[in-house]
This record gives C-alpha cells, sequence and structure tokens, in this order.
C-alpha cells in the first residue's frame, strides 16, 4: 500500500504527526498507548485515512474473508448480587420481573439451538444469591450430557470468580474442573475498561482489574480460550481505551489464548447510571465515527497478536456493523437467537440474525462469508449462496426478553421461597 494514500505528510492528530503514527503500524512496529490516544482523536479527513490503513491492515493479515458463527446466548438468569451502573439488565433477588431458568429449560434452549444447526451456545448470566458454588460445573456437565458435540462457550471472568469464591476453591481449581465437564473457551467480559479508577465509579463492587487479568491469564495457561472485550464511549479518555488494548495485548503476548477482540459500544438509553444521573459527564450517545475509529485503532494496536476483530450487530445494527468490516473488522458475530443484555440496555436491533442474513450483509461489503467454528477453525467457505437455503426462522419461537421478565413461569423469587420452605 502506497502510505502516502493513508497519511500524506503535515497530517497531524492531537500535535502528533498521523503519518507517523500510520507508518509506525503498516511497517509492523508496535504502536504505545499514546499512539493509540492520538489516534483516536483523528477527525474529518484525518479519520479516512485512519480506517484506510486499518482496512489496509485487516487486508494483510487475514484477507477478504468474514467469520460468523451459528449460535444461541443463553442468560439464563437476570437476578445479581452486583448493581453496575451502566447495566440495565440485572435485578434484585425480591424483584418482580427477576428470572431463573431451570436446568431444563436452558436444556430444551440448547437441543432447539443445535437442530437448527447451532455449534455453539453462550451462557451468561447476572450472579444469583443462594446458589451452590457447583452450579457453574453442574450446568457445564448437564449441557454436555444432553449434546456432547456442541460447544459450550461460557461464564464470563466475573462468575468464574464467584463461583470460586462460593465453593471455596482456587480459580485454577474451578476452572480444572469446568474443563474436565466440557467448558470450551470462555468470554472475555466483565472486562469493561481496564482500569480500577474507572470500574470504581461506573461498577463498584465489580471484578478488579488484578482478578480480571488472573482469571483470563489461568485459564489460558489452562488450555482454555476466551475471548477479550471492551465497553467504551462512556467516561474513559482516549488514553483509558488505548491503555486497555496495550493491556490485552501484552497478555495476548504471553498467552496466545485470546481468540478475538469485540468492541462493545456503551447502550446509554436505560443505564441506570444515566437515567439517574448518577456519574456526571458520562457521554449519553456513541457516534458512528466513534465506532469506527475504536475498531480501527484497535486493529492498528492489536496487529498481529490478535488478528481477529468482531463487529457486534447486536449493540450497533447489521449497517454500522457492516461498516466496521471497513474499519479494521473481519468477523460478523453469531446469530444469537436470543439476547436479554443489549435489549434491556435498550438497543433496538433484534435478538438474532438467520445465517443467511449474515452471509447477505458481509456479501454486500464486498467479502466472502465463511461459517466459522467459536475458535476460528473454518467449517464452510460460501463463495456463493447454496442452492437449497436454509429454512427460515420463526422468531416467535425463541421467545423475547420483555416476554420473560413480564412471565411468572421463571420468578426468580418463587424459586427462592420453594428453596425456603422445602424440608
Amino acid at each position: 500500500m502506497d502510505r502516502r494514500a493513508v497519511a500524506p505528510q503535515g497530517a497531524r492528530v492531537d500535535g502528533m504527526s498521523l503519518d507517523a503514527v500510520l507508518d509506525k503500524a503498516l511497517e509492523g512496529r508496535e504502536l504505545s498507548a499514546e499512539d493509540g490516544a492520538a489516534l483516536f482523536a483523528a477527525e474529518g479527513e484525518n479519520l479516512g485515512r485512519l480506517l484506510r490503513a486499518a482496512d489496509h491492515l485487516r487486508r494483510r493479515r487475514v484477507g477478504d474473508r468474514v467469520g460468523y458463527v451459528i449460535n444461541r446466548n443463553v442468560n439464563f438468569t437476570n437476578v445479581c448480587v452486583k448493581r453496575c451502573g451502566f447495566c440495565a439488565f440485572s435485578r434484585g433477588h425480591r424483584a418482580e420481573q427477576g428470572y431463573f431458568l431451570p436446568t431444563e429449560e436452558i436444556l430444551r434452549r440448547v437441543r432447539e439451538a443445535w437442530d437448527l444447526g447451532a455449534t455453539e451456545v453462550c451462557i451468561q448470566a447476572g450472579l444469583p444469591p443462594r446458589i451452590d458454588g457447583s452450579f457453574y460445573i453442574d450446568l457445564c456437565a448437564a449441557i454436555k450430557k444432553e449434546i456432547p458435540e456442541i460447544h459450550v462457550h461460557a461464564f464470563s471472568p466475573e462468575e468464574i470468580l464467584y463461583g470460586a469464591t462460593l465453593s471455596n476453591r482456587s480459580i485454577e481449581d474451578y476452572l480444572k474442573a469446568l474443563m474436565d465437564v466440557g467448558l470450551g473457551s470462555m468470554p472475555g467480559t466483565s472486562a469493561e475498561i481496564l482500569d480500577d479508577r474507572i470500574r470504581e465509579i461506573i461498577s463498584p463492587g465489580r471484578i478488579s482489574k488484578r482478578d480480571w487479568m488472573t482469571v483470563i491469564r489461568t485459564a489460558h495457561r489452562l488450555g482454555i480460550p476466551t475471548t477479550s472485550t471492551i465497553m467504551y464511549g462512556h467516561i474513559e479518555t482516549a488514553l483509558d481505551r488505548s491503555r486497555h488494548l496495550e493491556l490485552l495485548r501484552t497478555i495476548q503476548r504471553e498467552t496466545g489464548g485470546i481468540t478475538e477482540f469485540v468492541p462493545l459500544s456503551f447502550i446509554a438509553a436505560e443505564a441506570p447510571m444515566v437515567k439517574k444521573s448518577l456519574v456526571p459527564g458520562i457521554r449519553a450517545t456513541v457516534t458512528r465515527e466513534d465506532v469506527l475509529r475504536m475498531y480501527a485503532v484497535a486493529r492498528l494496536m492489536l496487529d498481529p497478536w490478535i488478528p481477529n476483530i468482531q463487529a457486534s450487530w447486536v449493540k450497533q445494527g447489521a449497517q454500522l456493523a457492516q461498516d466496521c468490516l471497513q474499519a479494521g473488522g473481519n468477523d460478523f458475530g453469531g446469530t444469537l437467537m436470543n439476547e436479554s443484555i443489549s435489549t434491556s440496555a435498550g438497543a433496538q436491533h433484534g435478538q438474532f440474525l438467520h445465517p443467511a442474513e449474515l452471509r447477505t450483509w458481509i456479501r454486500a461489503a464486498g467479502r466472502i462469508p465463511v461459517q466459522r467454528s467459536t475458535t476460528y477453525q473454518t467449517l464452510r467457505v460460501f463463495e456463493q449462496e447454496p442452492s437449497e437455503p436454509e429454512p427460515s426462522w420463526d422468531g416467535d419461537r425463541f421467545g423475547s426478553y420483555a416476554t420473560l421478565i413480564a412471565s411468572p413461569e421463571f420468578r426468580f423469587r418463587d424459586r427462592l421461597k420453594n428453596a425456603q420452605e422445602a424440608p
């Protein structure tokens, strides 16, 4: 690539030479956190140069194939002992809308997903009180017994720490127990911004930066791959973002256990810290330009260590997710089937995309769709659409978050009452 087309002489960002930073990235030299912070200030034509550089590096690193996975989310409870300021999903244990799916209902959903072609089930939820410390282990074992072939991608570092604490086990022992019953990989969520100063403001009591890193590094050492994430667009600065990326890059250089990076834009609509004005100076929107900037800087800072960057259609919509494929992204995420966390926060983009819809968005970006596994193994390349299209999905069959929290069927407080009344 002619770097002059990306960063002509004289382009400057926040007092630094944009072309010098982009040259550094395109020559394969590692960007510092300060370099990244400067790139986050790019606007106008400078932003265009940044996006073109990221797209060039994406093409050079991973080519024109864009992955997706057929999966199902199961957020089995919204009851949580924590009260994070950004989370509109959680409910207290006495709340009318607090729910808890029993194991048989979780297994029904897993079986249904498998029958529709899913290769992965993603399990994440709140931290409900009064569960047994072995709950996560028992649930994973039950899923693998029901569908041995499905990949269980489950339990955030926060959930791992919670389970280990409740069971009086070390993080390593708890992760080993999960491996023994078939855990395939973990989401690298509950990261938000890996800076305890910010975490104390937006999510006091949340897992600490140190504990998050301990869980992730221990998982990698044991052979459990994880994803990595950032939640951006609230109170963090450009330097906070780039230091977060730098930390993920450091972990990946040490362990090689991260499969992908997923930028998650903050959804403010229903966030308690926005609705109740709990955090001064918090931003209420994440602009299209800021989303694209995040993807581009991530591509430049994480290269070559984390080659896969996923566009989150459920957070920002399929159109903007498609645009992210021109800003460094190379993956379109999953079908999901159910989605509760972003929906409860105010996202308006639905809870599932059929595989054919995912491929349509990918092709419209000029890319080649690839069905992949959770760990980015190629399962099928779609140079063209199959002559026999997959059966369509009736969205009603999956249910909705609104229906779930309104239904008395799975009330957590009833579960708690029954447990208390049991002899």
